[in-house]
C-alpha cells in the first residue's frame, strides 16, 4: 500500500525528505491500497488491490470510475463485463459484454456485443414461440419460416397477421382449410392467396360448409 495526500508541508527536512519519497511511491503505484485515498483529487489513479481493479477519479472528483481488471494470477489485463464502445463523441455503438438469451431470440436489439457460439445455436435452433401456437423461425442465411392458423368464415376474405415481419419479402404461402374443432379432417372448400406483403398475407376462402373454417398456413420469406 503506497498512498499519500501529495501535500508536502513546512516540516524538518528529513520530515520532507521522507514526504515527499511518500508521495513519489505512490505517484509510481497509482496510490495503491486495499481502500481508497482518503485525500483525492479529479483524474486520480487509484489501484483497488482488494478488487483488482484500476480505477480512476471522475473529472468532478465525486467518484471512482472502473478501468479494468488486472489479474494478479495471470498477469494479464482484462476488459470489464458490459464495457461500452463509444465513438469519439461519447455515444456508444456497442458493448463488450454478454447480453441475455431472450434478447438475442427476440431478434430486436440494436447494440452490437459479443455472443458465445453455444448461445448463437441456441437461438437458431429454438423457435421463438411454440410449434403449437402461431411462430417463427430465424436462420443464419437470412431465410425466415413462420406458421401458424387463424379462424374465418366461409365465402369471404381474411387477412393473416405474420408474427414477424419479414425483413425484405414474404416469397410463398400455403394454406389449408379444416373445420373448427376438427384437426383430423380437411372440408369441401378452396383457399387463395390474394396477396403477400412483408407484414400481412389476404386470402379467399371459398367452402361450402361448415359456416367457420379452420386455416393452417406456413410462410417463407427472408
Amino acid at each position: 500500500m503506497s498512498q499519500n495526500d501529495f501535500v508536502i508541508a513546512n516540516q524538518a527536512a528529513s520530515n520532507a525528505r521522507a514526504d515527499i519519497n511518500s508521495a513519489l511511491q505512490a505517484l509510481a503505484s497509482c496510490s495503491s491500497g486495499s481502500s481508497a485515498p482518503s485525500t483525492t483529487y479529479a483524474n486520480m489513479l487509484w489501484y483497488d488491490t482488494t478488487n483488482n481493479i484500476l480505477k480512476i477519479r471522475s473529472e468532478a472528483d465525486d467518484a471512482w470510475i472502473s478501468v479494468n481488471y488486472l489479474n494478479q494470477s495471470t498477469n494479464t489485463s482484462n476488459i470489464l463485463d458490459n464495457t461500452q464502445v463509444v465513438n469519439t463523441g461519447g455515444t456508444q455503438t456497442g458493448l463488450l459484454g454478454d447480453q441475455t438469451q431472450s434478447v438475442w431470440t427476440a431478434g430486436s436489439g440494436t447494440t452490437e456485443s459479443l455472443i458465445s457460439p453455444a448461445k448463437l445455436k441456441g437461438v437458431l435452433d429454438s423457435p421463438a414461440k411454440s410449434l403449437a401456437s402461431n411462430g417463427y423461425q430465424k436462420f443464419a442465411s437470412g431465410l425466415v419460416m413462420q406458421w401458424g392458423s387463424n379462424t374465418c368464415g366461409r365465402e369471404t376474405s381474411t387477412t393473416i397477421n405474420w408474427p414477424v415481419t419479414f425483413p425484405n419479402a414474404c416469397l410463398q404461402a400455403t394454406c389449408t382449410l379444416g373445420e373448427v374443432g376438427n384437426t383430423a379432417t380437411t372440408d369441401d372448400g378452396a383457399v387463395g392467396i390474394l396477396n403477400l406483403t412483408t407484414t400481412t398475407c389476404k386470402i379467399w376462402v371459398g367452402a361450402w360448409q361448415p359456416s367457420s373454417m379452420l386455416i393452417r398456413w406456413m410462410a417463407i420469406g427472408h
